[in-house]
């Protein structure tokens, strides 16, 4: 699939959390089709894959390279030390441990807090860098049960850092409904057949930060709830059936 048409952008400047994974990628290639000026930020928090803090400055830099067009609106990169949320946690996602399903109904890999510390951290660095606009690859329809990646979740966050910055902010959330098939349909529309293998060859999504083998879907262990994700939602995307919404 061509890359879709050139549209209008929006004059806003917006961050993207940006973790170096698919999703973060897939939001990166739409913010960068919308917005004028650009800017991502990742996280150090201690995580058990943190070998996607590697990945990172190696997908912006291959961004760069293969899409001048966006390049030109790619701006500065943040990456903020979080160590002590890992240093609180006691999940799979934060130290060596069998990936289970808790007793509270969750998957284990549920880093209490995660996304809700992110996003403050996010708009405190919005507000310095007059940007108004967050953009994070948070999903409800494909996704773990984690509680800060629901739609609800997220509006009342921004309606909670609007009001404590005294300025209007928003967090958009671009595969909110989507599921993993259409995600890739979605970078496939966004950037072509040039961006799925970008993707493929330099994100990274495997819990256990395993790198050692490449699937048709990307590196990974293969065999982790994030692998499993990843490899059914490219495996339907092959198949014709990750159709967008109209």
């Amino acid at each position: 699939m061509k890359p879709q048409a050139q549209q209008a952008l929006d004059p806003r400047r917006a961050l993207v959390l940006f973790s170096g994974g698919q999703d973060s990628t897939v939001c990166l290639a739409w913010a960068l089709s919308r917005y004028a000026q650009v800017e991502t930020l990742g996280f150090d928090y201690g995580q058990r894959h943190r070998i996607e803090l590697e990945c990172r400055p190696r997908v912006l830099q291959a961004l760069r390279t293969q899409f001048p067009g966006w390049a030109a609106r790619l701006g500065l990169d943040h990456v903020l030390d979080l160590s002590l949320l890992g240093q609180i946690s006691d999940t799979a996602l934060t130290s060596e441990r069998a990936i289970e399903m808790a007793d509270n109904g969750l998957p284990n890999t549920f880093v209490p807090g995660r996304n809700l510390l992110f996003l403050n951290f996010a708009a405190t660095l919005a507000y310095r860098r007059s940007v108004s606009v967050l953009v994070g690859g948070m999903c409800e329809t494909d996704y773990s049960g984690y509680p800060d990646c629901r739609d609800n979740t997220l509006k009342a966050l921004q309606v909670a850092l609007s009001l404590g910055l005294d300025q209007p902010l928003v967090i958009e959330t671009p595969l909110m409904w989507l599921d993993k098939a259409q995600t890739w349909s979605l970078s496939s529309r966004l950037g072509g057949e040039a961006l799925n293998e970008l993707i493929v060859e330099h994100t990274h999504t495997c819990y256990l930060g395993e790198r050692g083998e490449r699937h048709p879907w990307g590196y990974g262990c293969g065999r982790c709830p994030a692998c499993e994700l990843r490899r059914r939602g490219h495996e339907s995307w092959a198949a014709g059936q990750g159709r967008l919404p109209a």
